[in-house]
Order: C-alpha cells, then sequence, then structure tokens
C-alpha cells in the first residue's frame, strides 16, 4: 500500500485490513460481535499504519465541534458551583459551549452513564469536578483517547488534576490564628471522603505539630451550617477552646451562632476562621476571616491542560496547584 502524506485514517485502516469501517470502530470500542481473527487483523493493520484515533484533536482541526463536556455533583455548596460557573465562563471566552452533567452521587453508575451521553454527543474533551475517591473507578474507564482533566481529582490517578492547595490555606489559617497567641486549634472537618476536606485536615494537623502545638481531637462535620452549629454546641461548653479553623464558611456560620447563644464572644473569647470567602463572609458579625479559593485561576488552568491535551502537546502538565489567599478580618484576636 502506498503511503499516504496525510495521518492515517479509519477508512486506511478498514482497507489494509481488508474489512468495513464499522468493523474498525466496532474493534476499537471493543464491541463483542467481532471475529476474534477480524479483530487480530484490524489491531495489526491499526499498528503498521500507526493510527491514532483522537476524537478531539480531529475535532479541534475541522470545527466540527466545540462543546465541551463536564461531569460534575449536582450541588449547591458553594464551591463546587463557583467552580463550574468559572469553567463555562472560561470556556465561553475560548469560543466553547458546556455540556454539564450532573450527577446526585460520584458513583459509577452516575458517572459512566453521564461520560456515555457526553460521548454520543461528540464532545471535545471532558472536564470532572470529582471530589471524591468513590469515582476513581469509573473514570478509569473514559477512554484513552479522550482528552479528561480533574478538577479536586485524585493526584495520584495519574490524570491531569488541577487542585487548590488546600493543605496551605488550612496551614494558613491554622498558622495565623497559633500567631495570633493561640496555643492550639480547634478544626471542625468537611466530609473525610472529600479530597478537599482531607488536604485542610492535613495542613491543620501539620501545621500544628510543626509547631509544637498540641493536636485536639477533629471534629468530623458535613459542609452545612447545621453541622457547624451542632460542632459548635460543643465546642462552646469547653473552656479550653480559644481558636477554631472550620472547613468552610457555612461552618463556621453554624459555629459563630452556637458560640454566641453560649455567651462566648468572638473574637474576644473564641477566634475562628472559614474556608473559600463566600460573599456573605464579609457580612457575618463579626466579618469573617477565611481563606479564598481562587476558582478562576483553577477554571483557567483546567481548560489550558484541556486544550493542550486536544492539540496533543507532549508537555503537558499533569498537575497543577492554585495557591489560595488568607483574607484578614474580625474574627480573630489574641486569646482574652
Amino acid at each position: 500500500m502506498d503511503k499516504v502524506s496525510r495521518s492515517p485514517a479509519m477508512t486506511d485502516v478498514a482497507r489494509l485490513a481488508g474489512v468495513s469501517h464499522q468493523t474498525v470502530s466496532r474493534v476499537l470500542n471493543d464491541h463483542p460481535n467481532v471475529k476474534e481473527q477480524t479483530r487480530i487483523r484490524v489491531r495489526a493493520a491499526i499498528a503498521e499504519l500507526g493510527y491514532r484515533p483522537n476524537r478531539a484533536a480531529r475535532a479541534l482541526v475541522t470545527g466540527r465541534s466545540q462543546l465541551i463536556g463536564v461531569v460534575a455533583r449536582n450541588s449547591t455548596l458553594y464551591g463546587p458551583a463557583s467552580m463550574l460557573t468559572e469553567f463555562e465562563q472560561a470556556a465561553a471566552d475560548a469560543g466553547f459551549a458546556v455540556s454539564v452533567g450532573s450527577v446526585r452521587e460520584l458513583d459509577r453508575s452516575s458517572i459512566a452513564s453521564v461520560v456515555d451521553r457526553h460521548l454520543d454527543q461528540r464532545v471535545a474533551g471532558l472536564v470532572v469536578i470529582a471530589q471524591v475517591a468513590t469515582a476513581n473507578e469509573a473514570l478509569a474507564e473514559i477512554p484513552g483517547d479522550v482528552p479528561v482533566v480533574f478538577i479536586d481529582g485524585d493526584p495520584g490517578s495519574g490524570r491531569p488534576v488541577v487542585t487548590v492547595d488546600q493543605e496551605a490555606g488550612a496551614g494558613a489559617a491554622t498558622r495565623h490564628l497559633l500567631e495570633a497567641g493561640h496555643s492550639t486549634v480547634w478544626h471542625v472537618s468537611g466530609p473525610v471522603d472529600w479530597f478537599d476536606s482531607a488536604g485542610r485536615i492535613q495542613g491543620w494537623r501539620q501545621t500544628l505539630q510543626e509547631a509544637g502545638a498540641e493536636v485536639p481531637p477533629l471534629l468530623s462535620a458535613d459542609w452545612s451550617a447545621a453541622e457547624g452549629y451542632r460542632a459548635g454546641q460543643m465546642l462552646a461548653r469547653m473552656p479550653e477552646v480559644t481558636a477554631v479553623f472550620a472547613a468552610n464558611d457555612h461552618l463556621a456560620l453554624g459555629v459563630l451562632r452556637a458560640l454566641h447563644e453560649r455567651g462566648r464572644r468572638v473574637p474576644q473569647d473564641v477566634s475562628i476562621v472559614g474556608f473559600d470567602d463566600v460573599p456573605e463572609a464579609a457580612f457575618f458579625i463579626p466579618p469573617l476571616t477565611t481563606v479564598r479559593q481562587a476558582f478562576g485561576d483553577v477554571a483557567r488552568a483546567a481548560l489550558s491542560l484541556l486544550l493542550g491535551q486536544m492539540r496533543t502537546e507532549p508537555d503537558t502538565a499533569r498537575h497543577i496547584v492554585v495557591p489560595p489567599h488568607l483574607v484578614v478580618r474580625d474574627s480573630v484576636a489574641p486569646p482574652a
């Protein structure tokens, strides 16, 4: 067969193997209704031609697809919702539309269903906002030729991931309280199976250990103000508690309410730092010191990684870490 000057196409594979292009497609998709001898012949033709099916590269060159699929948990939580909004804006600025597939839980069947739907739409690539480890099994089954980037995913997954440096943010919050003169810092955490929460726990604990401070028992919660209030009721009854780092601002709000009900003043009796810098944080009583996540920077980094994969750029980074920023307000003071 004469060499073609362009990159080999599926029709070239079909011609060399002596089959239809539909058969080549079935082999590429591991369809069961293909004879083993035919499968071997098609695989040999693919290897000889160096054919590499890449949906996204073809879409980027031909302009046939300007659609990016997003897999996200159906959530009104500030962090995930803000991340999704920022990514949609970044994609629009780059000329891409976004198709969002929301799932109630990040489990195998839910994620697989949404991914299949996106692939049927011939998306140019996928972005997965995957905050929990249960998503890993399903995400491992995404075809290798589909560009994909994880936001808040598992850095050890081997896939491209963009995350905020949760450990650094928690460390900054904890260090700010220690530097104000508090002997230790209590932590009300988010769900322990979330990567963000685990990173904040690690940053809090490591900062205390490096400072030679006692590490108090962890108070595990979800992300809600109600759970913060429950934890705050316990903390408010403990006179030794003078500083609290809450894993998000809604938890901090619940702790503030519980402390107020027990007559413990913030920051005169107890100092508190949150995480996220929700728009309302500046209007809490007192205005909340918190850690701001740069969701816009994360979204743009994720899009850049995705576009790099679409263009098959060899030096595309595998893990980008975006630094957070401590926002100092009035909820921290030296201990009484």
